[in-house]
């Protein structure tokens, strides 16, 4: 049986211009979560640090916040009274409110975090996945609230975009699902929680939770920055993957400047069939967007691109589409998941029958290509590819719960 918990709401180069600092216009402290190193060494200028200090402050407040995990400015030991309290005065290292938690019974665990205001805006909320699997565990990260893509097997595609997340908010879901799972220095693993039986709780982490990545692309890199930064978080950029539908233009600066591994979210191997699918097709075609995957920088056999299927039944699941599939894909390191795909209320789509799932991998497969068949997980709690959605935005609860119920028969 899925558990539900609720919980209560409650130098001498010139440097580059330092953002806005997210918060609440005029009354929420700016935070200091997210920032890259410069920013963060700008933002203690900002509070009168004398030039000499900056560079080591700022070194305490990163082994702090991202090696340390510490949410709060007196936890910080070696850092001075008077300048611990200078900090709490200008800034925020609040996280995200966690609203609800839900834990599968294959130990997926999903988590509704809710971010105050920005502006004139009001609080938002967003989904987050945690995967353990023997070996591995892996957070998938939204990047905005809603979607503008309408993706027409995805969940969240029918949740209107309310804004972009900022890249604190970004970094946040990390910390709280190192927090929540004792992925923390010194930490305990909170009882009954399915992890990973050594290693880190977080090894990987995915941008294939909420919203298309790319049209986010400033606050997801400098995000990715902090997640990957050897002396903080620590992810090694070959367990960062960035899923997108295929904003093409931004492809290639992905690879230049984020420098993570790359899935292609393409689920149709026909113009015709994806513009329906996925309609960004229409602005990017298939062409398009297998040239820019050919050129992706660092592409290699070491470092494939994912090509990401979901199988719809009698949509796109014959042994043609799959020999197309590997006619498109002829000379790029390529892996391809394939995804049964996840029903959710009001989808006309159905997934494609098993058997037809594994002869489509292994005529796949025979051509050289893993293809492995991506095992549902979460489903009972609608947290499995293609079913997120913020709560705010979803059926009343007791519709919600009649259908997770069914879900799990």
């Amino acid at each position: 049986m899925a558990v539900s918990i609720d919980l209560a709401m409650p130098a001498d180069r010139p440097r580059p211009a330092m953002p806005p600092l997210p918060g609440l216009a005029g009354t929420e402290k700016p935070s200091l979560i997210g920032l890259d190193r410069e920013h963060l060494a700008e933002a203690l200028r900002g509070i009168g640090i004398p030039e000499r200090q900056v560079r080591m402050r700022a070194g305490q407040l990163w082994h702090w916040l991202y090696l340390r995990g510490v949410s709060d400015f007196g936890a910080m030991a070696n850092v001075s009274k008077d300048l611990r309290r200078t900090l709490e005065e200008n800034f925020s290292i609040a996280r995200p409110e966690m609203v609800e938690e839900k834990i599968s019974v294959d130990g997926t665990r999903k988590w509704l975090f809710r971010f105050p205001a920005r502006g004139a805006g009001r609080p938002v909320e967003v989904e987050t996945v945690y995967i353990p699997e023997e070996g591995r565990g892996t957070l998938c990260v939204s990047s905005q609230v809603g979607c503008t893509l309408t993706c027409t097997f995805c969940h969240t595609g029918t949740q209107k975009l309310v804004r972009n997340l900022t890249s604190d908010e970004i970094v946040g879901q990390i910390l709280m699902a190192r927090e929540r799972l004792g992925d923390l220095p010194d930490a305990a693993t909170p009882a009954g929680a399915i992890v990973p039986s050594d290693g880190r709780m977080v090894s990987n982490v995915v941008m294939m939770g909420m919203g298309e990545p790319l049209y986010n692309f400033d606050n997801v890199k400098q995000a990715l920055a902090v997640a990957a930064d050897g002396e903080g978080i620590s992810l090694s950029k070959r367990r960062i993957t960035l899923s997108t539908s295929g904003v093409v233009p931004m492809i290639p600066r992905t690879g230049a400047e984020m420098g993570v591994m790359l899935a292609i979210s393409l689920h149709a191997v026909r113009d015709d069939l994806r513009d329906v699918l996925v309609p960004i097709n229409k602005k990017y075609p298939l062409a398009e967007l297998l040239d820019a995957c050919r050129s992706y920088p660092g592409l290699s056999n070491a470092r494939r691109i994912t090509f990401e299927y979901v199988m719809l039944k009698g949509v796109n699941d014959s042994l043609a589409d799959a020999r197309e599939l590997v006619r498109l894909l002829k000379g790029i390191p390529a892996k391809i998941n394939l995804i049964p795909f996840n029903p959710w209320p009001g989808s006309a789509y159905e997934c494609s029958d098993w058997d037809q799932i594994e002869r489509f991998a292994d005529l796949v497969n025979q051509a050289g290509y893993a293809s492995p068949i991506r095992t549902p997980r979460g489903r009972d709690i609608f947290a499995a590819c293609g079913q997120l959605k913020s709560e705010s935005e979803r059926l009343r609860k007791t519709e919600r719960l009649a259908l997770e119920a069914a879900a799990a028969l």
